[in-house]
């Protein structure tokens, strides 16, 4: 097949894209590293922790020394397998915040506010939550993504969501809806009982079409002649070849991996490609800058009552939720267990959420490596918008090795302090009455730790990655130096070359990613097909009234 489009990373981003290419009668190759989504690990949605920790879907990436957080070096899971990050992530779908894209189109990135993208969130998902008739201008129900809600059978659920209103936040029905900010039920890509990735929601289809496929090769560099993308150079089955693009390059392949790419190919900031040999087709200091990421800690407690997944932390508990699964698609095998949530502001003057809480039903780490003991619960909570910014950078001219990686953590002064109040809050929130029963006491940071001084040394020890990293190769006006991309997603300096995946984020978005990335694949095939954008949505999102005055 000769490809008109070449996509580089069958992931959030580069699945949609390739849909839509094909879905437009158009041929398309997409090029992957990793191999086959099918299994249970993937699959079932309660094996969460173990595909991103396997090397056979994962790429392994962890962070340079991080210097705030006593040296440590943190992991950066990142998908090597048919659906990408959306194959290994934990499946929340949160859209983000209306001020958020509102943000993006401040800073430079025209056509990405609110209103512009509100229309593709919705062509994108077919949502099965909430109460039929209230969600017309706000939900989609046609789309390819199915996002839906779990049962809440554990009433661990509902407390913590009562706990929240009593400790003064709002209830929000749909906190992808109309209002963000409050405690309620927390939306998943599951759709009857399996992972709903891109893979399953975009790419199959897709192939369906015979208007795509699929290449297993490890994409090298962008080949570019004469200041035009022409094609991909990868190593499959121990050859270097090119994959020939008769329109474009577009490149879907992380906030990792995209800028490693530009940086192979000659784009990128010229005194590094220097270093290490390549020839500068494009100085773009932008690219592999402004990274960004969420840090969160686990605040868990132990249980008063054995109600939680702990009874199942054994192997024979294991065996029969796996067994249940498998045969019937139901069961606590069918849900990610994040199935109540939260978002609020940490003071007043914060005009939106800056917080966000994933309540599970057990103490565990987010490797299911180690449950902390016995029966407990927890919360991940951590700012959402952080000021500290890193980079992305070679180590080598050689297209396998890994990329540094430094996020500079902690580097802003002000993330300590919304990292305190993230933790005081909590718990305010874990001390209301509707709590009273379930609580035995604080397993971590634990009652001891009060001080300015021992909650910083406690984020230092405990702070982990959220996995949420972007930015890397920002979208921006076309006369702006730091900027990658413009707001077509096009590489400011080379033809025939896009950016499509989150790493063209302005500015990280409040909360988990994977729904904001697949929307830039949806949004990038539209300028892509130069068919014109889909009509901007005519709504006002809630923001609460009091804000400047009131932190709740």
């Amino acid at each position: 097949m000769q490809a008109e489009y070449v996509i580089v990373g069958a992931g959030s981003a580069g699945c949609a894209l390739a849909w839509r290419l094909a879905e437009a009668g158009h041929k398309v190759a997409l090029i992957e590293h990793g191999g086959s989504d099918f299994g249970p690990f993937i699959q079932m949605p309660a094996a969460l922790s173990y595909p991103m920790s396997m090397s056979r879907y994962d790429w392994g990436f962890s962070t340079e020394p991080e210097a705030a957080l006593d040296g440590r070096r943190l992991a950066t899971p990142r998908g090597k397998v048919i659906g990408g990050s959306s194959s290994i992530n934990g499946m929340v779908f949160v859209r983000g915040h209306a001020r958020d894209f509102d943000h993006w189109s401040d800073q430079g990135a025209a056509g990405w506010s609110y209103a512009d993208v509100l229309p593709y969130f919705r062509r994108m998902e077919n949502w099965h939550g909430g109460e039929p008739g209230t969600d017309a201008d706000w939900r989609g129900h046609d789309g390819p993504l199915h996002v839906t809600r779990g049962p809440r059978d554990n009433p661990l659920f509902g407390a913590f969501i009562e706990a929240g209103q009593q400790a003064g936040y709002p209830y929000t029905p749909d906190y992808n809806g109309a209002q963000q900010e409050g405690f309620g039920p927390m939306e998943a890509t599951i759709w009857r009982g399996r992972r709903w990735s891109a893979a399953n929601a975009y790419l199959r289809p897709a192939l369906k079409t015979g208007k795509c496929r699929v290449i297993r090769a490890l994409a090298r560099r962008v080949v570019i002649r004469e200041g035009r993308a022409v094609g991909v150079e990868v190593a499959r089955r121990g050859r270097i070849e090119t994959i020939n693009a008769g329109a474009e390059v577009i490149l879907s392949a992380s906030t990792i991996n995209t800028p490693k790419l530009l940086m192979l190919s000659g784009i990128g900031p010229a005194a590094h490609l220097a270093q290490h040999g390549i020839e500068v087709l494009a100085d773009r200091p932008g690219v592999g800058a402004n990274l960004q990421d969420h840090l969160e800690i686990y605040m868990q407690f132990a249980a008063a009552q054995p109600i939680t997944l702990y009874r199942y932390w054994n192997l024979w508990g294991k065996l029969t939720v796996g067994a249940q699964w498998l045969f019937t698609g139901r069961g606590l095998g069918a849900s990610n267990q994040f199935e109540a949530c939260g978002f609020i502001r940490s003071a007043a003057g914060v005009d939106y959420p800056n917080i966000q809480y994933h309540f599970l039903p057990i103490a565990v780490r987010y490797d299911g490596k180690a449950a902390a003991e016995g029966h407990g619960f927890q919360v991940h909570v951590g700012p959402m918008r952080s000021k500290s910014r890193g980079r992305v950078s070679l180590q080598s001219a050689d297209p396998e090795v890994s990329p540094a990686i430094r996020f500079n953590y902690m580097s802003h002064p002000e993330d300590w302090e919304e990292f305190r109040r993230c933790i005081r809050l909590t718990r305010e929130v874990f001390g209301q009455p509707a709590l009273a029963a379930y609580v035995k006491h604080e397993i971590q940071p634990g009652a001891a730790v009060q001080s300015d001084a021992e909650i910083d040394a406690f984020i230092r020890d405990h702070a982990e990655s959220a996995y949420h990293p972007c930015g890397t190769a920002r979208m921006g006006r076309a006369d702006d130096p730091m900027a990658v991309v413009d707001p077509e997603c096009r590489v400011i300096g080379v033809q025939g070359l896009r950016v499509a995946d989150s790493s063209i984020f302005p500015r990280v978005t409040n909360g988990n990613l994977n729904a904001p990335s697949i929307m830039v694949g949806e949004k990038a095939a539209d300028h892509i097909l130069g068919r014109g954008m889909l009509p901007p949505a005519a709504v006002q999102p809630w923001v609460a009234p009091d804000w400047q005055s009131r932190q709740r």
